[in-house]
């Protein structure tokens, strides 16, 4: 088995490396949909986030209101420190529990785990390889304001608030750089795929 970590930064593709992963064969395990699952009403980080952020971030369901929490937290490092700490330790018990579950059934699979914050967190520290995605940052905020329809002052914003992908280049055992079309990208990331089932 090989497990194998991959990040990137916001507009960098991501998305789409680990689309092509999958494609290749790679197991996938989403951080961010666990992070979402894991803050459902009953689900383990739930109270403990409602408790620390107030009744302002329910919905009228009682569901916590992801977009009111992001906006909360967007330009406070010490409340999105806190919402991490919550939240967390439940995405990597849960991620853990799936890879134990795929290596079971198929001991020689590249399992992937898709984490905006792999490198933040420390996770990278226990994977067997460390995949990042990277773009230049004027390619960043090129695709936020063409994507997302934003301003190059929010697009910096949200630049601003992650660690720069210059940084995160040096903890990777591999850089894909995204700049290059689509097609090349994917003969690239399958070129990988195969490398690391090898390793497996």
């Amino acid at each position: 088995m090989m497990w194998v970590g991959l990040t990137g930064g916001i507009a960098s593709g991501k998305s789409a490396v680990s689309r092509f992963l999958r494609e290749a064969g790679a197991f996938i395990i989403d951080a961010d949909e666990i992070a979402h699952a894991v803050i459902l009403k009953g689900g383990p980080a739930y109270r403990s986030i409602a408790d620390a952020f107030g009744k302002e971030i329910l919905g009228p369901s009682g569901e916590i209101d992801r977009k009111r929490l992001g906006e909360i937290v967007f330009n406070d490092p010490d409340k999105r420190r806190r919402l991490n700490h919550l939240v967390h330790p439940h995405v990597f018990e849960r991620a853990e529990a799936e890879k134990e579950a795929i290596t079971r059934r198929h001991p020689k699979a590249v399992i992937v785990f898709d984490a905006a914050l792999l490198i933040e967190t420390g996770a990278c520290r226990n994977m067997d390889w460390t995949l990042v995605v990277y773009v230049d940052r004027s390619t960043q905020i090129e695709r936020l304001t063409l994507r997302d329809g934003l301003t190059r002052e929010q697009a910096e914003e949200r630049i601003a608030a992650q660690m720069p992908l210059d940084e995160k280049i040096r903890f990777a055992d591999e850089v894909i750089d995204n700049r290059k079309p689509l097609d090349q990208i994917k003969k690239e990331v399958f070129e990988i795929f195969r490398r690391l089932q090898r390793r497996a």
